[in-house]
């Protein structure tokens, strides 16, 4: 299902971590109180598109002046659409088990949470749950499996292979599947490859290490170094594309923020190519959890907005993820910040979606934020942001992934397949999902879309959107 490209890992020591406490904590105090020049001097350095370093991030985290939080935060969209274009990135996350090891303090699916009620999908469960997400008109998904042996390597390809089978109509079908789940040996990753997956996502949770054996209690992912470099060894098993992050409001934001860059500069020196996500998780109520009540680092909204814009311009090519975590009105706001992929209609228990009706806050792993349908979403993401909702999965079949992927990106080549792409997919949706007022508003978006193209590009993509409308599904370029 996908061309991956052999990836060269640098020799490293899994003993040893990459993540300097006291240097980053040094970064941050050596750039405290920047001044309006030294800030100046980074957002022109963050506008060539080429990242930036961490002593850089650390200016633009402490700056003292509000006048150029706007400017950051316009640059940010600016870089965003220079390398991705107006299309927003839709997907849903299936939770196939709640079954855990683990005891984390902050999380609804620990260990000692005993008022929570288990649940591992069988195979039959997980087709229904497809079904109902294939109905909604996804076509992206991510697959969440709690940290426990049961959900091991092999049992995760069986349940994929469950999902990617689904077909409702023909070209009605899930196209990718990334992937949640416990870190893994390199020889369990190599078990993961064979079902086809797009991207491996693993949080490190907190890059502080007093803090990560204080939240993490029992269970294998109290090894704080064998989660580190779940990435480095997912990428040495072929896994090309990797998602990292880190939970907000379990420890200081600027030493997360830091961290998690570094962790971006060690891949891309011992892998040869850095994440292909970065997602934003901040610590919400969870059935179970008092810590999660009570974020000992609490992250306001403004903050979060700035630690959104900042990874932006530090590493402009990545794929910036935000869940249905957060407000409606606050993922509008962060959209203009550079997010380039957002869940909708999402459910956090197993069996949600064919429950969706009631409420299984005592199976879920989360409260969420956003509870609107997707066809909702879609239709503000049209005539509020000016955003293309794309389903758009070419470029994983298509073999540009990794560092492959990477290097068009950095071109600022990818948007010539990304655009495209999202506008057929988009036009998928219109006629097969969406309520009238989404599809007309839908359509006349991407009637302009067309008007801003090439003659010879929008003739290639009209007749595509001709095929489309004739019943033709699944066209890519």
């Amino acid at each position: 299902m996908s061309a991956h490209h052999e990836l060269h890992i640098r020799d490293y020591d899994p003993t040893t971590s990459f993540i300097n406490a006291d240097a980053i904590w040094a970064t941050l105090n050596d750039h405290a109180a920047p001044s309006r020049d030294e800030v100046l001097e980074v957002l022109v350095k963050a506008s060539k598109c080429q990242g930036l370093s961490l002593t850089d991030a650390a200016i633009l985290l402490q700056n003292p002046h509000a006048d150029l939080d706007a400017q950051m935060f316009d640059l940010a969209r600016q870089v965003k659409d220079t390398i991705y274009g107006n299309r927003i990135v839709l997907f849903a996350p299936l939770y196939v088990s709640n079954h855990c090891a683990n005891s984390c303090s902050y999380c609804g699916f620990n260990a000692d949470n005993h008022g929570l009620k288990r649940k591992t999908l069988d195979q039959d469960e997980i087709r229904k749950e497809v079904e109902v997400l294939l109905g909604m008109g996804h076509k992206r998904l991510l697959a969440v499996y709690g940290e426990h042996p049961r959900n091991n390597a092999q049992a995760i390809v069986d349940s994929i292979k469950t999902m990617y089978d689904v077909k409702l109509a023909p070209g009605s079908n899930i196209r990718r599947i990334n992937v949640n789940c416990a870190p893994m040996s390199i020889d369990d990753f190599k078990v993961l490859k064979t079902a086809a997956i797009g991207t491996y996502q693993c949080f490190q949770e907190t890059y502080h290490p007093d803090t990560y054996s204080t939240v993490h209690k029992k269970g294998k992912k109290t090894d704080y170094l064998y989660r580190l470099y779940a990435m480095h060894r997912a990428m040495e098993a072929g896994i090309d594309d990797v998602g990292i992050g880190a939970l907000f409001g379990l420890y200081d934001h600027r030493f997360e923020l830091l961290a998690m860059l570094r962790h971006v500069e060690v891949l891309e020196r011992d892998c040869g190519v850095g994440p292909h996500t970065i997602s934003f998780p901040r610590i919400e109520p969870a059935h179970g959890s008092e810590l999660s009540e009570r974020p000992p680092y609490e992250v306001d909204d403004q903050t979060f907005k700035r630690i959104v814009a900042i990874t932006r311009l530090a590493v402009p090519y990545t794929g910036l993820i935000m869940s249905t975590r957060e407000s409606a009105a606050l993922r509008k706001e962060l959209l203009e910040l550079g997010v380039s992929q957002i869940s909708a209609g999402s459910r956090t228990d197993p069996g949600g979606y064919q429950a969706a009706e009631q409420k299984h806050d005592d199976a879920a792993q989360f409260t969420l934020g956003d509870h609107r349908p997707m066809d909702d979403i879609i239709y503000e993401l049209v005539t509020e942001s000016g955003a293309i909702p794309s389903f758009c999965t070419g470029c994983y079949r298509k073999g540009r992934t990794g560092d492959h992927f990477m290097g068009l990106a950095k071109q600022q080549f990818i948007s010539k397949f990304c655009q495209p792409n999202a506008l057929i997919t988009f036009r998928e949706y219109l006629n097969d999902h969406a309520s009238d007022a989404t599809r007309d508003a839908g359509n006349a978006l991407i009637d302009s879309e067309l008007g801003k193209m090439s003659p010879a590009r929008r003739r290639n993509v009209s007749q595509c959107l001709s095929q489309t409308d004739e019943g033709v599904r699944d066209i890519y370029l």
